[in-house]
């Protein structure tokens, strides 16, 4: 599954920190295509155990963190857990089968 982040209209370049909850009930490889993101900043991708975020070249792969993780099995308890985790989420979205998942991040 190839992610698109970039950020939104109103936002020439991203500049703050990200937190991605990956979940899949399959092993993915999450494939990272990013557009106008600040080098450096910090970016955290939480994986389902199995999977992996490939990273394009550049250096963005520097500032981004993976770390596999057990998440609750519902996507209400993962929501839940997010947001006790995190103290709030700004988008949650559920496919059932997707090959390309665009996202938007800013204010």
């Amino acid at each position: 599954v190839t992610l698109h982040l970039n950020p939104i209209s109103s936002v020439h370049i991203h500049q703050k920190p990200l937190v991605f909850l990956l979940n899949s009930p399959l092993p993915l490889v999450w494939k990272l295509k990013t557009e106008r993101l600040a080098p450096g900043i910090r970016r955290v991708f939480f994986v389902s155990i199995g999977s992996v975020v490939q990273f394009e070249k550049g250096n963005f792969s520097l500032s981004a963190e993976t770390e596999e993780k057990f998440f609750p099995e519902k996507n209400e308890h993962l929501l839940q857990w997010a947001q006790k985790e995190y103290g709030a989420v700004t988008s949650f979205t559920e496919l059932k089968i997707s090959r390309n998942i665009y996202i938007k991040v800013g204010e």
